[in-house]
């Protein structure tokens, strides 16, 4: 009787660990709230309960290796990232992996990481022993495996990235590209972009309260853009910031890259970007961020691209009266506001020329952000969880920096540019951001641009005319990159085709990732050809003449 009930209890314990799973999995990929999953799992049990799974009548035991184990560790692998990140962009995983992980803030993640090993060697376990006892569990789960393969999004999007270079047409985006202008720019003015982790314009809807509430006052004596979508491969930060300043999707270099099992030594160095143009105009140009440099290859994008001086944590850190006044990611914002207040006092110092100063805040970093000590004295105590806590105290601390310097007169004659580097990714109002048209913010501050809303179809590919035009460029059809400016009435490639197929014609394409990695990539041999106009669809014809010169 023993062995028996050994057998059902050991079944049982089966049973529910993979009816917690699944109820997991469900709640994660879909808006069914977290406590359902008990639900899901109780009616799990109750149907093996029901079934007998694990201890049928006349049982054979059989030691077999299941076929679905290695698609349940790759479903394993799927639900970990949608879990934490919400938009699983494979694109951001590959770049990563070569651009390099070094000193990433997400310490936290990765013994959530070592949990979810775990969960997971339990799985297999669990499929495994039912399997052995059960002979249903195993002609069943054979077909189990090919349903997990087919519905697996990992592997479709893999799937379709490899027939996507199957396909007549791999060209498509890189003959929209325009290379940015070279004239010499006259009454140049000073530059400032303030990237907003994470803070998407979204977080203005009324449902948010007054979490955007400071940056709503910065806008209404500034350009507002609103519209300005995340199309693929612009949804991480270095992806946001490459969008931006260089008018492309970040597209990684992956089997171009010459040393396979090497990190990246520069980050796309076939495209001229915003700090390549800058420099050429005699602008002195820094990068200061909270995090380090050295993560998702910041420090080669700057040093890469015309910037002078480039400091993250590791040279920040050193500096702060307090060692320990610093998050998982690196120094709270209110730290990095007075290091960037300090550079720019001594960019003003010198008056060697206009400057360019480019900072990146951490405030809203998903999960859950990390508000600075000076937001914990103005906003209350601060419950660990709650994101919108977080945005309200990035929106103050930004628009409060900005009235500092504009108090010391810091601030003459510049261009000061609000921005998020992408919407972001699973928060605790991630179920309301989700039913909503997001966008990401989009603020310009200058005493030669009248306050006004501006509503386009339009990318963060789109940022980069836009902030050329704004500085005082001639823009050749208004367009730079992959963008067209937003000041302008040239109509975006959004407003042309449409995201989908953007998104669609992105993962078709070849030439482009080419163009971006040119330099590090093996050396194509080609005949040289001029391109010229090519019309894929009515719309190109309508709505695309002349695109390409």
């Amino acid at each position: 009787m023993t062995p028996k009930l050994s057998k059902t209890s050991i079944s049982i314990s089966a049973l529910m660990l993979l009816g917690l799973c699944l109820g997991y999995a469900v709640t994660v990929l879909t808006r069914l709230p977290w406590w359902s999953l008990f639900f899901i799992a109780a009616l799990w049990t109750a149907l093996g309960l029901k079934l007998n799974w694990g201890h049928p009548v006349n049982a054979r035991y059989r030691k077999v290796l299941p076929w679905s184990l290695v698609p349940l560790c790759i479903w394993g692998i799927y639900i970990y990232l949608a879990d934490s990140f919400g938009i699983v962009d494979l694109g951001a995983v590959f770049f990563h992996l070569q651009a390099g992980m070094t000193d990433h803030g997400g310490t936290g993640k990765m013994f959530v990481a070592v949990f979810y090993t775990v969960v997971m060697v339990g799985v297999l376990a669990a499929v495994t022993w039912l399997s052995r006892h059960d002979q249903r569990w195993r002609l069943a789960e054979r077909f189990f495996a090919i349903l997990l393969l087919a519905s697996n999004p990992l592997l479709y999007g893999l799937g379709q990235r490899s027939a996507a270079m199957m396909t007549d047409d791999g060209a498509w985006l890189d003959r929209r590209y325009m290379p940015p202008p070279t004239d010499e720019l006259h009454d140049a003015p000073n530059l400032l972009i303030m990237y907003l982790e994470s803070i998407e314009r979204t977080y203005s809807n009324e449902i948010f309260g007054d979490a955007y509430e400071d940056l709503n006052v910065l806008g209404e004596r500034g350009a507002v853009f609103e519209g300005v979508r995340q199309m693929d491969n612009t949804g991480w930060t270095m992806a946001g910031m490459i969008a931006t300043q260089c008018g492309v999707p970040l597209m990684p270099a992956g089997l171009l890259h010459d040393s396979q099992f090497e990190p990246l030594s520069k980050v796309v160095p076939g495209v001229d970007c915003l700090g390549d143009i800058l420099a050429e105009q005699g602008y002195r140009l820094s990068y200061l961020g909270g995090a380090s440099t050295q993560f998702a290859g910041k420090g080669l994008f700057y040093r890469g691209h015309g910037f002078d001086t480039v400091k993250g944590r590791e040279d920040l850190e050193p500096q702060l009266d307090d060692p320990d006044y610093v998050n998982s990611w690196g120094l709270h914002d209110d730290s990095l506001y007075d290091f960037t207040a300090e550079e720019i006092r001594r960019l003003n110092r010198e008056d060697d020329g206009p400057w360019g100063v480019v900072n990146l805040s951490l405030a809203g970093h998903a999960p859950y952000g990390f508000p600075s000590q000076t937001c914990l004295d103005r906003q209350g105590e601060f419950d660990g969880q709650d994101i919108l806590y977080s945005v309200e105290c990035s929106a103050w601390l930004a628009r409060d920096f900005i009235e500092r310097l504009e108090g010391e007169g810091l601030l003459d004659n510049t261009l000061v540019v609000l921005l998020s580097d992408h919407l972001t990714m699973r928060v605790s109002v991630w179920d309301q951001l989700t039913a909503l048209d997001r966008d990401n913010t989009l603020i310009m501050l200058d005493e030669n641009l009248e306050p006004q809303r501006i509503r386009r179809d339009a990318t963060m590919l789109d940022v980069f005319p836009t902030l050329l035009d704004a500085l005082g460029f001639e823009l050749e059809d208004n367009r730079a990159g992959l963008g067209a400016s937003l000041l302008s009435d040239k109509p975006t490639l959004t407003e042309v085709h449409g995201l989908s197929v953007l998104n669609e014609r992105l993962r078709e394409e070849i030439d482009l990732q080419h163009r971006l990695w040119d330099g590090i990539a093996p050396q194509r041999v080609e005949e040289e050809t001029t391109h010229e106009q090519v019309y894929e669809t009515p719309a190109d014809q309508a709505n695309e003449v002349d695109v390409i010169r």
